[in-house]
Formats: C-alpha cells, structure tokens, sequence
C-alpha cells in the first residue's frame, strides 16, 4: 500500500482484467441501474454480459456481499443496500474495508465505483483511507517500482453525467489530504517528533505559498503558553505552536482549526501502563488532520481568513517533567492545578483557542484532538464527538459528517452542570474531573471552552476524534473530509458546496422540504 499511486480519471480507459484487475463497488441497487456498456470495457472478453448479469443476481448484501468475475482479476461488491439515519448514505466505511479486502492484486488496477452524485466525495475520500502511506517494512522499502490504481465514478440517478475535471481535482486533494494525516498519525515518534512536524508544517507551507509563524520552547513561556510549554518541557524536542494562515482578499470571516499535536504520550509523570501506551503516536490526529485539511481546502480555494493552528509537544518524563500538584499559568491568565499529567491535550488545546481568539481575531474556531478514551465510550469507534457553544453548529457537524463520511455525533453541552468538576480550593481549576463517572469526555471539552469562556461571542466546535483516528493498527486520515464538508460553503469548490451542510441544505429547500427552507438560513460560514 505504501507506494500506491491514487489517480481519481473521469474514464480510466479500457482494458482487459487479465491485464489491469479491477473491482466494481456500489449499492446494489445502483449496480443495476449501471448500464452494461459502462462497464464491458473493463471486463471483455473475460466477462460477458451474462455472467455480469448472473453475478448481480447472486449478490446478497448482509451488509455487504462480493462476487469474483474472472478468477482473481476481477469482482464485483455490494454496500448496504439501506443505512440508518446516524450513518452516511456512502457506506464510506464499508466502502474502505471492501476496497481493502476485493479489490485483486496487481500493478496497474482499476476501481469502478457506483454511486449517486452526492456520494462521489465520501466514496473518494473512503477508497484513500484503504492506502495507507507509511511503511519501515524491509521488503516493501526494496521495492521501488510504483502500483497505480486508479478510481472511476459511474453515477446514477439525478445528475448522472461524467464527473468534471475540476471535481477530479477536488477529489484528488482530498484524498491527498486525508494519506498525509494517516502517514503523519502512523509514523512513530522517532520519526515523528516536534522538529519533524514542524517540517511536515514548512512542506505545506512551502505548497502553498505561505510562510508559518512558530513559537518554541522557552519563548513559549516568556510569552504566557503555560499549558504547551508545561506540557512539552521535559522532551528532548522542545514544544511549540505552530501557525498557517490563508488570507485571501475579500474575506468576510476569519476561522481558526486548532489541532492537538501530542507526537507521544507517556502520561507524564501520571505515567501510562504497559498496554495502555503503545500506539500514543497517535495522539497527534487532530493536527494531523488539520494539516491534511488545510492543504486541500486552500489548494480548492477559499473565501475566508483561514488559521491552521498546530499545539505540538511531546508528554514525555524527566527530571523537569510537570508534576503533579504544580500550578500553571495558561495563555487565558487563568491558573490550572495539575492533578493529572495524563489530562494533557486539553492544556495545549487551551492555549491554542485562546491565541486564536486573542492574536488572531477569530469568529469561529474549532479545536480538534485525540482528547479522550471516553469518546469511545460516548460516540464510539466510527462517530467523532462534537460539543459546540452553538446548536446550529451542532447540527451541521452532524450532517458534514453524513455528507463526508467522517462521522459525528453530539456531546451533552451543559456547563453550568459539569464544569464544577475542575474546582479546585488552590487555582482557578484542576485539569482533571472529580469523578470520571460523569460525563467525562464532555467535561474535557468544557476545560477548553472555559479558557475562551463560556460567554464567548463567537462559535466554538469541540472535536474529539480519539477513535476513529485509527481503525486497528492503522491510522483512518479520519476528519480531513469533516473539515472540509463542514467549510465546504466557504470555498471556491462547486463539490464541496454542495456536500456542505449549507449546501445540502439549499438543495433539499429546492425540493420543498419546509425543515430545508428553514435550515437554509443558517449562515454557517
């Protein structure tokens, strides 16, 4: 997988299955509504229509079904055939594990994806999570030949035409954006450390045409970031935060993304166990899929002053490692008792919103982290939890992650019941509940709100991506195409227009949905 080239073509051209495997992939349903001409030049000769049509009527979707076609060069998959109200119309993590386990082997191969329009980013961004980066295994590091496949979309139903060079490119980005977060999320720490992130910042910068502002290590705590530079002290790779900015003329809003860049936690002096530790390399997925995010919504265009904000440490333990019971000064001026050095996300995130809030001006900002082990609990494996200061924002979240396949249920928001968890009779809180049977994955996001406070004019989103960052031993890239459905109004792209929540909504305002025509109001960005 590591060296899989990933082509998104409006035709990947004919050939024989012999010569370049392929896999077919839809709803069933959409599978038969797919005319036979669209897909014979991908099977013939070895495939006739009669055993296309044999292969369809033995497909049997429970929730999902697959069928060879020629020997192992070629096979047809089913999605569900129907999905529940809290899961995305793409079947985007079907899509992935079929794509994983169907798709034949190959050095050139073709995947022919069926669906309706409005599925075709989802589908996209589901097929990149199936081809994760990064490798250190010795024989994949001897090959250096590159394995291309490339993806196809046949699109039924409403609006059923070839796909535009310009949605081409959309895809292409995301699908970019979303391999960058996996391989950064995947990589260990040695690999991986502050100094490496930074670089990993610079590269898109550099893209991009922008040039980053960084603070680091002791700067950091001569200018009041008490929360990342207590956090990251004790690494031998010193903390910092790291800041790229899209300022496009014209803007009318500025926004902030905030991502958590622990690149490895120990716990700190509230040290991890022995089964617990292994794989915190992933505890930086929120800036990860920040990054990744940033990369592809500026290369599509946007609107709007956009703020890539990176929180980056390392929770490491040693001699000047934070303690418990210390007391730290966070950016907001309000003073945190440390009595969990394990509880260490939200005190750099704090930081982050409130430098975004105070240095950047910003209108809405939205913080995204691998904060809790909660969230699973709370959400699970597949839906982020979302906790916002904004129920219109809430239900956005809730339909960008229908729309992009990264899925997202809310978080109970109710500050004046929770937040009291964090009294403490020395400083203005703790960093850590009195009762970890109370709603705690909310509580960890209320901490964060309380340093922007909770009066705070303008819209907070609070991401907890803990889970579905990884799926197994492998990291998902998951909340790249949440950002960008979630901001897809905001951009220059007609395709994510149209999976933005505000999008989505004008479109079923046009089909007389009277909930449709009042959500269309909403003016999200």
């Amino acid at each position: 997988m590591a060296n899989v080239v990933l082509e998104f073509k409006a035709s990947a051209g004919d050939s024989e299955p012999q010569n370049r495997p392929v896999l077919i992939v839809g709803q069933l349903n959409n599978l038969q509504q797919a005319n036979w001409t669209q897909v014979k030049g991908k099977l013939q000769p070895a495939v006739s229509e009669k055993v296309w049509q044999a292969a369809l009527t033995a497909l049997n979707p429970n929730p999902t079904d697959s069928c060879p076609l020629y020997l192992s060069h070629a096979a047809v998959a089913a999605l569900p055939s129907r999905v529940s109200r809290h899961n995305s119309p793409s079947s985007a993590h079907f899509l992935s594990r079929l794509v994983r386990t169907c798709l034949p082997g190959g050095t050139s191969r073709c995947i022919l994806v069926v669906c309706e329009r409005s599925d075709v980013f989802a589908s996209a961004c589901a097929i990149a999570r199936a081809f994760p980066i990064f490798s250190r295994r010795s024989a994949s590091s001897r090959r250096t030949e590159k394995k291309e496949v490339t993806v196809e979309f046949i699109t039924v139903g409403q609006d059923n035409g070839p796909l535009e060079l310009t949605i081409l490119q959309c895809l292409a980005n995301a699908a970019d954006g979303v391999r960058l977060a996996a391989r950064i999320v995947d990589t260990p720490c040695n690999e991986m450390n502050t100094d490496h992130f930074l670089e990993e910042i610079k590269a898109v910068g550099t893209e991009l045409g922008i040039t980053p502002v960084i603070i680091r290590g002791e700067e950091l705590k001569q200018r009041g970031f008490g929360g990342i530079y207590g956090v990251g002290k004790a690494a031998v790779n010193p903390p910092a935060l790291a800041v790229l900015s899209h300022k496009p003329d014209g803007a009318t809003q500025t926004i902030a993304w905030v991502g958590k860049g622990i690149v490895y936690d120990t716990g700190g002096l509230s040290i991890k166990g022995k089964t617990n530790m292994p794989g915190m390399k992933r505890d930086c997925g929120g800036a990860a899929a920040i990054l990744g995010a940033f990369k592809a919504t500026v290369k599509q265009g946007f609107k709007d002053n956009l703020h890539a904000v990176f929180c980056l440490a390392e929770n490491a333990v040693g001699p000047t490692a934070t303690r418990p019971d210390d007391i730290h000064t966070l950016y907001s001026g309000k003073t945190v008792e440390i009595n969990n050095t394990d509880a260490e996300g939200r005190l750099v995130l704090s930081d982050g919103v409130v430098y975004a809030s105070k240095d950047l001006s910003s209108d809405i900002i939205l913080d995204m982290a691998t904060l809790t082990g909660a969230q699973g609990i709370s959400t699970g494996k597949y839906h982020c939890a979302v906790m916002t200061n904004n129920e219109q924002w809430e239900i956005a979240c809730v339909s960008a992650g229908r729309s992009s396949g990264d899925l997202a249920h809310p978080l109970v928001y109710c500050p004046e019941l929770h937040f009291s968890e964090f009294t403490s009779a020395v400083a203005d809180m703790k960093n850590s509940v009195a009762d970890r049977e109370n709603a705690t994955s909310s509580c960890a996001g209320l901490f964060i709100g309380s340093h922007l406070g909770f009066d705070w004019p303008g819209v907070w989103v609070h991401v907890d991506i803990a889970s579905p960052v990884h799926a197994g031993e492998r990291a998902t890239g998951f909340g790249v195409a949440l950002l960008m459905a979630l901001f897809g109004q905001a951009s220059d792209d007609h395709m994510l227009n149209q999976v933005s929540p505000l999008g989505a909504a004008r479109m079923n305002a046009a089909s007389g949905d009277p909930m449709a025509r009042d959500s269309k109001r909403r003016r999200l960005v």
